[in-house]
């Protein structure tokens, strides 16, 4: 059986995690959303320190995800109490998502619905195709979106976008996705891949230490409002690390700086 979620390694600092359900446009299972927790949560692992970029796509184009499957609710989302056993993987994912210590840039072809769209919102960057569609439409289900994927939306958007995209519940184009602060760039569909593997690269390009540690200050700050000593003290420790030296002295070179991640 082919993997619901694949992982491929694009070049020695980027690791590419694909959605991989074509004949249902990548939309979401309950195996899905663990096999991508799983693979997120050992991404955080020390072992993975020479990662520097994770690219999160829908595999193969035309779609990055509609969302959760409606096909798979009768057995595994009838009931409150089946859904609350469904929303402990599903948040557990966008918890892990979220969290990563690596950057993650959401590469976006096509539709990108509901869960899909979820899963966006918790990268870091979110780069479309002009066709690309984005949405929550849930409220046409007569169900609610969890207090814990709310605030996934919160954080990107703020509350009133977000009211906007629950009340209403309207499909959103590429453009005024962009114009609502849902995507960071816009690009015609022939270049969205480009454009996203270009980013990844320019992320690489930087000391992987600093970009984590302002992953966790700008997590801190969203989360407690403010920075704590231990974690501000953290701050000052990349004068002391090999890679400082490398970029300062590249800067007095004026030379592009290879950094060791040390």
């Amino acid at each position: 059986m082919t993997d619901l979620v694949q992982t491929k390694q694009i070049n020695e600092y980027i690791l590419e995690v694909s959605l991989n359900r074509p004949e249902k446009l990548k939309a979401l299972t309950k195996p899905m959303w663990k096999k991508l927790g799983s693979i997120f949560r050992d991404l955080a692992k020390k072992k993975n320190k020479d990662i520097r970029c994770v690219v999160i796509r829908g595999k193969g184009g035309k779609s990055f995800s509609p969302g959760n499957d409606i096909g798979e609710f009768a057995k595994t989302r009838s009931n409150s109490k089946l859904a609350k056993e469904y929303g402990k993987h599903l948040h557990g994912t966008l918890a892990a998502i979220q969290e990563c210590p690596i950057p993650t840039v959401a590469l976006i072809e096509g539709i990108c619905v509901g869960g899909g769209f979820e899963i966006a919102a918790c990268c870091d960057l979110r780069i479309c195709g002009t066709s690309s569609r984005f949405g929550v439409p849930i409220k046409r289900l007569g169900l609610t979106m969890a207090p814990r994927e709310i605030q996934a939306l919160l954080q990107l958007v703020g509350r009133s976008v977000t009211m906007e995209i629950l009340l209403e519940g309207k499909i959103f184009n590429s453009n005024e996705a962009y114009e609502k602060g849902m995507v960071n760039r816009v690009m015609p569909d022939q270049d969205v891949e480009k454009e996203a593997y270009a980013t990844a690269e320019r992320i690489c390009d930087g000391a992987p230490m600093v970009a984590r540690w302002h992953k966790a200050f700008a997590e801190e700050l969203l989360y407690k409002g403010k920075i704590s000593n231990k974690l501000n003290d953290l701050g000052y420790k990349c004068y002391d690390t090999k890679d400082f030296q490398i970029g300062y002295k590249s800067f007095l070179t004026k030379t592009k700086p290879k950094f060791k991640n040390k």
